[in-house]
């Protein structure tokens, strides 16, 4: 019987139901509040700085929290951690709509960013790297494929739903998604416990080889690896975070009008897309990490596009297209570059730990942006970015040079 085969736990459903939870997940509890921020701060009333603030303060115990939620995903499986993960988010936005003051407001945004590293992209992966094992980068590149719409379809649906809504009634609405939709496809479709890598017989069959155990990274190589993949990946996380709260804010500072902005800014989604669609057909008989280093050099290229031509809408397009294809490789590149060095065993840890860091950096981006917006402008505030993503790219050209 097809029917019941196609939704056993891990079975051939588990990317697109995971593929639909990470579009939901993304768009309400992250891309929505680059919407919604202004609105939040005109109506408490308070300076700009509170409302990122706040962001910024979930995003930093989020970093704290990841390696803990890593682990107990190792432990316990991704069905019963992205299932509690997604009942704890929807919670949080629901507890975030009814703020009413700057303790409530920080409490609720650090309760939401917290529980995001239960049902984000990493949590994901190693759903797919237990179910899959070793075999798994094709299905993170499917994966990553469907969640690339997240910012496309949430940033105009947020700016329709404040037509009828004002951002407490959006947030509330976002709250019982997490319950309603993503809460019951994580408990359906996701694997339980899964003591040792599992491969299915249909991907055992598969002509890719498995890289066998004894080639992944120990000792000091591994530890050198580490610390050059984290860094990346930190710097990487600061750019995203950045852009993806203050993009629009970036492009009208170049002289663009509102429309032209968010329009492309929406480019981003295809771009990403476009990108991951590239590496699934194209990408096998290339190196995870030759594909990290070489997208990663298309975000400084990207930024020095807007630099030298911000004000042209034609130069902004392109700076949107270079960026989202590398916004789009990176989060597969954050998947399968693990795998490839560290191997299957423990991978739920290893994210955890590789994510820590990061998040931490990621929270200081959105309000430390704002901050060089105003003071600085956009050309020292775009010459930052350059930097950051050069010095980021750098790092994954040495751990590429290193051998593997």
């Amino acid at each position: 019987m097809p029917w019941p085969k196609l939704g056993r736990p891990g079975g051939p459903s588990l990317i697109l139901a995971l593929g639909v939870t990470q579009v939901f997940g993304y768009g309400a509890l992250y891309y929505a509040f680059t919407v919604l921020a202004p609105r939040i701060t005109a109506s408490f009333g308070w300076a700009p700085e509170w409302t990122y603030g706040g962001f910024a303060a979930g995003l930093l115990l989020g970093g704290a929290v990841a390696p803990v939620t890593g682990s107990l995903i190792d432990r316990y499986g991704t069905r019963l951690v992205m299932t509690i993960g997604s009942a704890l988010a929807g919670l949080a936005l629901l507890a975030l709509s009814e703020a009413r003051g700057i303790v409530s407001y920080v409490l609720a945004m650090v309760a939401l960013q917290a529980v995001t590293t239960a049902v984000f992209y990493d949590a994901a992966f190693a759903a797919l790297t237990q179910a899959r094992g070793g075999q798994a980068r094709r299905a993170i590149s499917q994966l990553t494929l469907i969640g690339g719409f997240a910012s496309t379809l949430f940033w105009p649906l947020t700016s329709s739903l404040l037509a009828i809504l004002d951002w407490r009634g959006v947030y509330r609405l976002y709250g019982l998604s997490q319950i309603l939709v993503c809460m019951p496809l994580h408990l359906v479709f996701l694997p339980g416990r899964v003591k040792r890598p599992v491969v299915s017989a249909a991907h055992a069959a598969s002509p890719a080889p498995q890289e066998p155990e004894a080639a992944y990274l120990t000792g000091n190589a591994r530890r050198r690896a580490f610390l050059l993949l984290a860094l990346a990946f930190s710097l990487q996380g600061f750019v995203i975070s950045a852009m993806a709260v203050h993009m629009l804010a970036l492009l009208q500072g170049f002289g663009l009008s509102a429309a032209v902005a968010v329009g492309i800014g929406a480019m981003l989604g295809p771009s990403q897309v476009a990108g991951r669609l590239a590496e699934m057909l194209f990408g096998r008989s290339v190196s995870p990490i030759n594909t990290a280093w070489a997208s990663a050099w298309l975000m400084p290229f990207g930024l020095a596009l807007l630099l030298v031509g911000g004000s042209q809408p034609v130069v902004a397009g392109l700076f949107a297209i270079a960026f989202g294809i590398s916004m789009g490789l990176s989060s597969i590149v954050r998947g399968t570059v693990p795998l490839q060095l560290f191997g299957p065993v423990g991978f739920g840890a290893t994210m955890g730990k590789l994510s820590a860091p990061g998040l931490v950096i990621k929270a200081a981006a959105p309000l430390a942006f704002a901050v060089s917006l105003q003071r600085g402008g956009v050309m020292v505030s775009t010459l930052l970015l350059i930097a950051v993503s050069a010095l980021a790219a750098s790092a994954l050209v040495l751990l590429a040079r290193s051998g593997r």
